[in-house]
């Protein structure tokens, strides 16, 4: 009996938090007219609301910029955040504590804090309106530094020297020895950078005004707020739907790393 109402509890809790994810999929299909009730099932399926959201927005133009930023800017995070990592993990040299210990400060700082100064440096270089804005202030992340030094951390040191007196390099040690055993710290880093990423909406509004460069969450933003939905549920339903969709796939197919990398990455040191 109390597997079943362990399992019971669970199948309930789930239910309870998949159900507004289900109305929000199952509203975009539904007539503008039927959308304020709780139930799922629509008396009849219609894709206007997603047809509206096309003709109105360049919606896919937006998709396109925002998986182009999202690649780079997680690519970029991975390769330099496991450099750090490395470093601050299995290297000794003066100011290493003092580096981490840093890294840490900065995390707490609110980027509300930075967005002016870092607004100002982006006009001073000429970089607003473009791809270099949204994708240079990204590529680093101390998060990501902090993550893959506690994942390092675990890794045999007999390994690194057994590589070392092979005559490996530290650039050969990361990218051959070690890349290949921390799959599952990576898949972490590049879900949490990629969604961070995709889901920024403040930072483009700020520094992208041409349409064609905008975002999707910054073109959903315009869409829903600035009035171009003309108060139809059904149209921002759509939209927001289109916007969430990949993170949901791709945290569909990642999570069992997600989860393997958050329980042994742990806080050693």
């Amino acid at each position: 009996m109390k597997k079943v109402w362990l399992y019971f509890s669970l199948i309930l809790g789930a239910v309870i938090f998949i159900y507004p994810f289900l109305w929000m999929l199952f509203a975009t299909f539904k007539p503008e007219m039927e959308i304020r009730g709780f139930g799922l099932w629509p008396s009849r399926f219609t894709v206007n609301s997603y047809v509206q959201v096309v003709e109105k927005i360049p919606i896919f133009r937006a998709l396109i910029n925002s998986i182009f930023v999202s690649l780079i800017i997680t690519s970029s995070v991975l390769f330099f955040s496991s450099m750090g990592g490395y470093a601050l993990a299995r290297l000794k040299f003066r100011g290493r504590d003092f580096m981490l210990g840093t890294i840490l400060f900065t995390m707490m700082i609110p980027f509300q804090l930075t967005l002016i100064p870092l607004y100002i440096l982006m006009v001073k270089l000429h970089w607003t309106d473009t791809y270099l804005a949204l994708i240079v202030p990204g590529m680093m992340s101390g998060f990501g530094i902090l993550l893959f030094r506690q994942f390092f951390l675990t890794i045999p040191q007999a390994l690194i020297d057994a590589a070392r007196v092979d005559g490996l390099s530290d650039y050969q040690i990361l990218f051959r020895i070690i890349w290949p055993l921390s799959k599952p710290i990576i898949i972490t880093v590049a879900i949490i950078t990629f969604m961070n990423t995709w889901n920024e909406a403040l930072w483009p509004l700020i520094v992208i005004r041409n349409q064609e460069l905008m975002t999707m969450p910054q073109m959903v933003t315009i869409f829903t707020v600035g009035g171009m939905a003309e108060s139809q549920l059904g149209v921002k339903l759509a939209a927001a739907m289109i916007m969430a969709l990949p993170i949901v796939i791709a945290y569909s197919f990642f999570q069992k790393y997600f989860v393997e990398s958050i329980a042994s990455t742990g806080m050693k040191g």
